[in-house]
């Protein structure tokens, strides 16, 4: 059934297909996700139900504390086993129950005289109350659960205890009546949340936000905005929402929920017989030997955990290990001919939840909802195509400029796909006519960089060749991002199917066109990073040589990994990190978490 016309209606036909989206789930509800839960059922569904984990220092630090402590394992004796007089520490011990559906593997337990006691280690410190020190109430479950898988065992369990490394401290839970039945009625209400499919709204101004590992896939405070439909004149308006999320809160200073960097970068290998294998984590990247009879020479190596994609032009042979190690890792391999052109992507699983893809293809088939998230996308781009001329151009056509400004409005009110191709070949057609005057590389010996109009397929001129390249690194990027946040790239609402086109990505693409790939190459020129004999002349195309590829792509990642300010929520990020937002925001879209997409436009 087609979504109403609206953009409320569209935002309540995503929560209802939602609430339609029952799965089934693991049999066993591990009592580290209980914890998750009561901490933040946002956060729980992420890492249960989307299988979503990201490390921060908080986490590698608990994830070490608690290899230390599985390094031992012991035997707990069955129930019937244990008589007054026995004294025992068995740590590591996993135990489930099937009444309640729970496993756990527990730190350590203390058994005396028949009775045991799960103990639990955490790295921060206690709660502080009037009383002294006392449990969080996220440890609380997770150990009452402990508590009640053990009794369920046939154990004698009287209480629990939390061990807080920060402080040195334990805090005794009583197991009483009343603490079993509340943990019991979570563990229903956890098992409900993760089985209906949508994901529970994020918390609104929380003191957990900052530190939690993944803040930056959540978005609460972008969420929030979003939500309440306003669009930030000044940063200070980004962070408090009342209960509704429907109103900005007056404050002094912004809440930073996101990095302004990643320190992942990619890794591109180009070169002709070059090979790629791994041994202890480290990819090594050897060249071939000389001479007949010669060895190899390893020419770079790298770490898996440095690098964030693997990128691969040309004639490059690849280990069946190396690549089963970067799948594992989730770092996507991207494949490039040696001319640049983006044949295709290896990568992991990726997301486990479905519903997200489930809500895409049923989207997609929504004539209405993809006009209306095309004519963002299609706005927005004109917009920041107009914003670029205006920026670069050393005398900004006035006609031009006044025409892309209609085209984006009329972007804004076409009735179908069909007619915003027009007003977009009408935007592109002004844009690329005035782009030769933002292009200022002097003339040298070998003449000086020409721009008649856009042409591909070969491109018949440097300029062109550039941004062929450019288009198809962006294209890349978009494509794994996509991949990342659980979308299939090939379906998209603008672009249409076709084989071998990942349409999504580039719908996704085309606001960030002007603003990073053109923007890239007009650097590269105007700044000298490629010159005329960087290219080589085939028949009617154009191609970059080895030195000029490599230019180029170190000034794509310049620009890609530029800061700046998000036009919505006010903080100053990298364009790879806006680009993963806007993704997730479509993301919420369809989720019916936001009522409209919020393009990106730069100012």
């Amino acid at each position: 059934m087609a979504a109403p016309s609206s953009a409320v209606g569209a935002s309540e036909g995503g929560r209802e297909g939602a609430r339609q989206q029952r799965q089934a789930l693991p049999e066993y509800l591990p009592a580290r996700m209980l914890n998750e839960f009561v901490y933040c059922p946002r956060l729980f569904f992420y890492e249960w139900v989307d299988g979503v984990f990201q490390h921060s220092a908080d986490t590698v630090e608990g994830a070490l504390r608690h290899e230390k402590l599985e390094r031992r394992e012991d035997e707990l004796p069955p129930a019937d086993e244990l008589v007054d007089g026995t004294v025992e520490r068995a740590r590591s011990v996993q135990l489930s129950s099937e009444r309640v559906g729970a496993v756990a593997k527990m730190d350590l337990v203390e058994v005396a005289d028949g009775v045991v006691v799960p103990v639990d280690y955490k790295k921060g410190r206690p709660r502080d109350d009037e009383d002294g020190p006392s449990a969080w109430p996220a440890d609380r479950a997770q150990v009452a659960l402990q508590a009640l898988i053990l009794r369920d065992n046939g154990y004698l369990c009287d209480e629990a205890v939390l061990y807080y490394s920060a402080t040195k401290q334990r805090v005794r839970i009583a197991l009483d009546e009343d603490l079993l039945a509340e943990t019991e009625a979570t563990i229903a209400e956890a098992k409900r949340v993760a089985a209906s499919g949508a994901i529970p709204q994020p918390l609104v101004d929380s003191p957990k936000c900052p530190r939690c590992s993944l803040v930056s896939i959540c978005l609460p405070d972008e969420t929030a905005l979003a939500q309440s439909g306003a669009r930030l004149e000044d940063p200070r308006q980004l962070s408090l929402f009342d209960e509704g999320m429907r109103a900005a809160a007056d404050l002094a200073s912004p809440r930073r929920l996101v990095p302004a960097r990643d320190d992942l970068r990619p890794l591109y290998v180009a070169g002709h017989g070059l090979s790629i294998g791994i041994s202890s984590g480290l990819l090594a990247i050897r060249e071939p030997a000389k001479r007949k009879g010669g060895r190899s020479r390893t020419v770079q190596e790298v770490r898996v955990g440095e690098i964030s994609q693997l990128n691969v032009l040309g004639n490059v042979n690849m280990s069946s290990a190396a690549v089963r190690a970067l799948c594992w890792a989730d770092k996507p391999i991207a494949h490039f001919s040696f001319g640049g052109w983006f044949y295709g992507m290896t990568h992991g699983l990726g997301l486990k939840n479905i519903f997200l893809r489930r809500e895409q293809f049923r989207r997609a088939d929504d004539r209405s909802f993809c006009l209306r998230l095309a004519r963002s996308i299609v706005a927005s781009k004109i917009r920041n195509q107009r914003t670029l001329l205006q920026r670069n151009h050393e005398e900004p056509p006035q006609l031009s400029l006044l025409r892309m400004k209609r085209l984006a409005e009329q972007a804004d009110e076409v009735e179908s796909l069909e007619e915003l191709l027009g007003v977009e070949g009408n935007g592109a057609r002004f844009y690329f006519g005035s782009f030769a005057g933002m292009i200022k590389a002097g003339g040298s010996e070998l003449g000086q960089f020409d721009f008649a109009g856009r042409n591909r397929r070969p491109p018949r001129d440097p300029v062109n060749a550039l941004l062929s390249f450019a288009y198809s690194l962006l294209v890349r990027d978009l494509t794994a991002i996509c991949h990342t946040v659980g979308f299939d790239p090939f379906l998209g609402f603008y672009h249409q199917p076709r084989f071998g086109r990942p349409a999504l990505a580039l719908d996704m693409m085309e606001e960030f066109r002007p603003l990073i790939a053109d923007s890239a190459v007009l650097s590269a020129i105007n700044n000298g990073m490629v010159e005329l004999g960087d290219f080589i002349r085939l028949g009617d195309a154009y191609s970059l040589t080895p030195k000029g590829r490599k230019a180029f792509i170190r000034a794509y990642e310049q620009r890609i990994d530029g800061l700046v300010t998000h036009p919505l929520f006010g903080y100053r990020v990298s364009y790879r990190r806006i680009m993963e937002i806007q993704v997730r925001l479509l993301a919420r879209l369809l989720t019916g978490e936001i009522d409209s997409y919020p393009g990106f436009e730069t100012r």
